[in-house]
């Protein structure tokens, strides 16, 4: 089923821990800007740990580009009242969209503060700011580490849209099957707002490993043996690896997906050129005349 609506491109960023990160993830920015992505996105850290970098990166980007941005939020760790002070600071910033998480508590933090759930967080932002932003929540199309079950996830998710949420991003994978099942589990819900899958460039075997391990994305066998077999070969698994997701981008839009998310670890490179390889300019300025001309 060909996707009959134009696609969303995003980009996430996460705050950087030197001066000579920020400089990159600025340079990184600029390049992904010119693509006229829809969003760039920029991470939160656990319990807020991230709060005045997210909110200062944010500002960067408003100010070094002509992308909207959507900064991440996320309730663990946080009460009532600092979570309304964030996104009054992002209301008074212009910022219209935003990625609404439950987080992670910081190791050493004992409370998890008033809230357990994203579906709390996406109520609270709906209360204090009604139809104001667009909020995008998370899915995870091989399931959260911490579901009891595949339908659980689902359930969440739907508990989310409930209370108010318009979008999800999915956690990556590399296993397409993965996401168009999980859709289909979610239609089974009447869940039908946009889910778009995530996507993560392969730029370094170790630490995609470490990722995925951490986030409970799984790396098909087929993929892990070739990624291994190139050992300390960091361009070759570069360049694989754009094969590899090039081909993963192309099923997922084939197949309907409303977009893609890009996970870009502060780098521009990959993901540029898998974008460049999919034409994705062109092929969302025909999406446009499409919906111009149906309208």
């Amino acid at each position: 089923m060909k996707n009959q609506s134009p696609l969303v491109i995003s980009f996430e960023f996460y705050p950087p821990k030197s001066r000579e990160g920020a400089v990159n993830l600025q340079q990184s920015a600029l390049a992904l800007d010119a693509m006229t992505p829809d969003f760039f996105s920029v991470t939160f850290g656990a319990g807020g740990s991230t709060r005045e970098g997210t909110i200062d990166i944010v500002k960067t980007l408003q100010e070094k580009t002509r992308t909207a941005v959507a900064p991440h939020i996320s309730c663990i760790g946080f009460n009532r009242e600092g979570l309304v002070s964030v996104l009054r600071q992002y209301k008074s910033l212009g910022v219209k969209r935003i990625v609404a998480l439950r987080g992670d508590l910081p190791s050493g933090m004992g409370s998890i503060g008033e809230f357990k759930y994203a579906s709390e967080l996406v109520k609270l932002i709906r209360e204090e700011t009604g139809d104001y932003f667009h909020i995008e929540v998370a899915a995870y199309p091989e399931y959260h580490p911490q579901a009891k079950h595949a339908l659980s996830d689902v359930l969440n998710l739907k508990r989310k849209i409930e209370a108010g949420a318009n979008g999800a991003i999915t956690q990556y994978f590399f296993n397409p099957d993965a996401y168009f099942y999980f859709l289909e589990e979610c239609a089974r819900e009447q869940i039908f707002i946009p889910i778009v899958p995530g996507i993560m460039p392969i730029m370094h075997f170790s630490k995609l490993m470490r990722f995925s391990e951490t986030c409970g994305a799984e790396i098909p066998r087929w993929l892990y043996k070739r990624l291994e077999a190139y050992g300390d070969d960091v361009e070759s698994i570069r360049q694989y690896g754009i094969e590899v997701v090039h081909h993963l981008c192309q099923r997922l839009i084939v197949g309907g997906a409303p977009g893609l998310h890009f996970y870009t670890l502060n780098h521009a490179e990959l993901s540029l050129q898998i974008l460049q390889q999919l034409d994705i300019n062109s092929m969302r300025m025909n999406e446009k005349v499409y919906e111009a001309i149906k309208n």
